[in-house]
């Protein structure tokens, strides 16, 4: 399927979370949401990525925003990830890349000259709506959740005068 367009409603999906709970999109109804899909937990990119965001997470708190990682590893390989890391939201389990199917980042990949299916690094910012502000395709690791958090300034930018460009803080050691 093709990636998901801004101003489209983004799909809705079910699925089960680090702690083997269920998370429904449609119940983040109300509040912006940061959706990302990334290849594979503990990984090199896929670590900073996550790091960054949970170094941010207090910005994306203060914005009242919900941040939701998916890929294809199971509940308990995210549960590992998450507690080794200390990531304070929820990572999502996509084991059969439906959702990754649904939104278009399950795709055919090139690296070393192998080329083989997997998911590409996408962000969707979501907005309380439910329809779909932004996306983020090709997404580089670092620097990306500050690039996610500067579009959900310029978002509330938008909105009116009551809103206020999110914080940002200093980068953690501890993913490198």
């Amino acid at each position: 399927m093709a990636i998901p367009k801004a101003g489209r409603k983004a799909p809705d999906f079910e699925l089960k979370d680090d702690r083997n709970e269920t998370v429904r999109l449609s119940d983040m109804q109300g509040r912006p949401v940061v959706l990302y899909f990334y290849p594979e937990d503990d990984t090199p990119s896929c670590t900073t990525e996550a790091c960054e965001f949970r170094d941010d997470y207090a910005a994306y708190q203060k914005a009242g925003v919900e941040i939701l990682g998916i890929s294809p590893d199971t509940p308990k390989s995210h549960d590992r990830f998450k507690r080794k890391f200390n990531l304070p939201f929820p990572l999502l389990a996509d084991e059969g890349h439906h959702i990754a199917d649904k939104y278009g980042t399950w795709a055919l990949k090139k690296m070393m000259g192998r080329e083989y299916m997997g998911v590409k690094r996408t962000t969707f910012l979501i907005g309380p709506d439910g329809k779909i502000l932004k996306v983020f395709e090709n997404v580089h690791a670092r620097g990306h959740s500050q690039e996610v958090l500067a579009a959900l300034a310029e978002a509330k930018k938008r909105e009116g005068p009551r809103a206020r460009p999110a914080p940002t803080r200093a980068r953690s050691q501890v993913c490198g």
